[in-house]
């Protein structure tokens, strides 16, 4: 169970949370709801309503769609305060590099990499121009511990996603605009279990023989499980909230301890 959020944490702050309808997405929205945000996101599909939140329609890993989302959150809200770049996720088949053809990887980097890429340049020159605001980007720590049988593009693209915010956080920070990413482990939500889908499809075996393979390519977890979603949100949710003024530039990795070097 998630910890009761103060509803006044983030009164009169106006969100952008990309990919929020579904998964950490849609656990990142509830967060900043609870923190009494004005919240707005984007998916692909028909969502069902979600309670105070305005949705737009929109595919984020095409240059249109990111577009349609800067310009529906700045005409509604007048302005974003909270970026929370939590779209992500891979479709490419198991199989290793070679079943990787040149349309998986060009998917795995407008999804994980060019979505965020385009809505920072979208949406941060506001925040400069009043010299205030928080991003905070989802990367993955397969950028440093990626699983060739199944993530190698993926895990490629958060490592550029990474390294891109690591470079903005030194050009913003001075102009009032704090940068930080958020690099969580396996999560276990309904991409997980597309996964693991894909993985049994490819392999042959069952849904638990798939989840070993992912559980040995990451050498395991410590604390035995993977994160739920909502104890990832808060962690966004606090990087993006005052109390973190002083927290920039900086990544945090919540993994139950699966990544074991420093």
């Amino acid at each position: 169970m998630s910890i009761q959020a103060d509803p006044s944490e983030f009164m009169g702050k106006r969100v952008v949370v990309s990919g929020g309808t579904k998964g950490l997405g849609r656990a990142t929205v509830d967060r900043f709801l609870a923190g009494g945000a004005q919240v707005v996101t984007a998916a692909r599909g028909n969502p069902e309503p979600i309670g105070g939140v305005e949705f737009v329609r929109a595919d984020l890993a095409t240059a249109e769609g990111g577009e349609m989302l800067a310009a529906a959150a700045l005409a509604r809200m007048g302005g974003v305060d909270i970026l929370a770049h939590v779209i992500g996720g891979s479709s490419s088949p198991g199989g290793g590099f070679a079943a990787l053809a040149d349309e998986h990887w060009l998917a795995e980097l407008n999804l994980n990499l060019m979505a965020t890429v385009r809505l920072d340049r979208l949406l941060v020159p506001q925040m400069i121009e009043r010299g205030s605001g928080a991003v905070v980007h989802v990367t993955s720590i397969q950028s440093i511990l990626p699983l060739p049988e199944s993530t190698t593009a993926y895990a490629a693209a958060k490592a550029a996603l990474r390294t891109y915010s690591k470079s903005i956080s030194k050009e913003l920070g001075p102009k009032g605009v704090r940068v930080n990413s958020v690099s969580p482990g396996w999560i276990m939500t309904e991409a997980s279990v597309r996964m693991l889908e894909r993985l049994r499809a490819a392999n042959g075996g069952t849904i638990e023989d798939a989840r070993q393979v992912v559980l040995d390519g990451l050498g395991g977890i410590p604390i035995g499980r993977p994160a739920e979603p909502h104890e990832v949100a808060d962690l966004i949710a606090y990087l993006a909230s005052d109390r973190a003024a002083a927290i920039h530039g900086a990544e945090f990795v919540i993994d139950g301890g699966t990544v074991r070097t420093i």
